[in-house]
């Protein structure tokens, strides 16, 4: 499997500066690709350049939603094109339900769903100028199985499902494809603190036994960049270990 195709290609990237996304970066970035991360933390963003000197970096907070038009098309231009968009930023506010307060409900919502809507609406208005392009957002397998105490973030990254297949459905004909990425529990900062016994309580549900790499997350995102996926649009890609089938 080649991803030829996706040297010089133009991808925005959100969250782009550590976990999952700062795999999908070493991925595009060693092919050739011209990629702009965006992210909330300049020291992070400050790393992730000076590693990847190549790439763009724009220090933003998605969850201000009126200014993300005009820090859309100042992202296009420093591209000089898009051709691919990745909504990959997400954060977690977990509580049990009677206890979450409306603003860790709200942040989430806006920050994971509403965020990733304003993102893909910019970039659609680009692609179907280009006649192509691809859109790759990251859900959850806690979508598709629910999870105790994340009943924001479940519903969010589900959301962002249903947001996806209606997306394709809209702009299927201009040639611009949208489809979803939903991660298993992945190997990152967030489950490096996980204790033995919660570990192995976690390993019991996963039939291959073992976490997910950020890796292999990376290896989908680019194949839902490039024409490989050409005939692929509105779907949902799984990669948990089989924790969920669908």
């Amino acid at each position: 499997m080649t991803f030829s195709d996706l040297k010089d290609k133009k991808i925005i990237l959100t969250g782009g500066s550590r976990g999952i996304g700062l795999s999908m970066l070493d991925k595009f970035y060693a092919i050739g690709s011209k990629v702009l991360i965006i992210g909330s933390n300049k020291e992070n963003l400050e790393k992730t350049k000076a590693k990847y000197p190549n790439i763009l970096t724009e220090a933003f907070d998605l969850v201000n939603h009126d200014e993300i038009p005009d820090l859309f098309k100042k992202c296009v231009e420093q591209l000089e094109g898009l051709d691919v968009l990745i909504n990959n930023a997400g954060i977690t506010k977990d509580n049990l339900a009677i206890r979450m307060k409306k603003e860790e409900w709200t942040k989430v919502i806006d920050v994971n769903l509403t965020s990733s809507f304003l993102m893909a609406q910019e970039a659609i208005k680009v692609l179907i100028k280009n006649k192509s392009g691809s859109i790759v957002n990251i859900s959850s397998v806690v979508a598709h199985l629910g999870n105790a105490g994340q009943v924001n973030y479940a519903s969010s990254k589900a959301a962002l499902i249903a947001m996806s297949k209606s997306l394709a459905r809209e702009y299927a004909k201009k040639n611009v494809r949208v489809n979803c990425i939903s991660p298993g529990f992945i190997e990152s900062d967030m489950t490096s603190i996980l204790k033995d016994d919660q570990k192995e309580m976690l390993l019991k549900n996963i039939p291959m036994a073992k976490m997910g790499t950020g890796e292999d997350i990376a290896n989908i995102a680019m194949f839902l960049a490039s024409k490989l996926s050409g005939y692929i649009t509105g779907e949902t890609i799984h990669v948990n270990g089989g924790m969920y089938m669908a």
